[in-house]
């Protein structure tokens, strides 16, 4: 019993230094993502904190996405896919951007969630409308493909 536990602390450990070294070569995965766009009256029928919530997640996709925008904008995208050697000098730049922007959207969000409450509701709306132009753009690319 005491080697079969071993076995399987042994295999999850594996498993998981493998899974976060396939997920530092990947730009940015689907969960950065938005899944949903909204009309004026959608917006107009939330209130304020749900609306400060949506223009975060909108903020941390433009964020994520947006500065290495002429590499990909598809998530899921692994260095080799788009002609990059996976090398650890091209991981670990990948790395510590990723790392940076995590650090960065912290910052951001706590901002967002201390002064966007003072602003008006139909800015806050206007705002996550245009952040949504935004990110449809984006997801479009270069190729027009949404």
């Amino acid at each position: 019993m005491h080697k079969i536990t071993i076995s399987i602390i042994f295999i999850l450990i594996i498993n998981s230094v493998f899974a976060q070294s396939i997920n530092d070569a990947v730009f940015f995965t689907p969960s950065k993502q938005i899944n949903k766009f909204h009309t004026i009256g959608d917006l107009e029928a939330l209130k304020k904190g749900e609306l400060i919530a949506l223009y975060q997640d909108r903020v941390e996709e433009i964020m994520t996405i947006l500065p290495l925008l002429s590499l990909t904008n598809e998530a899921g995208v692994r260095l080799k896919d788009i002609g990059i050697k996976e090398d650890s000098r091209h991981v670990k730049i990948l790395k510590s951007n990723k790392e940076s922007t995590t650090k960065n959207l912290v910052t951001t969000k706590k901002a967002i969630e201390e002064l966007v409450p003072y602003a008006d509701t139909g800015k806050i709306i206007w705002t996550i409308l245009y952040y949504e132009e935004v990110i449809k753009k984006m997801r479009i690319g270069s190729n027009g493909s949404f």
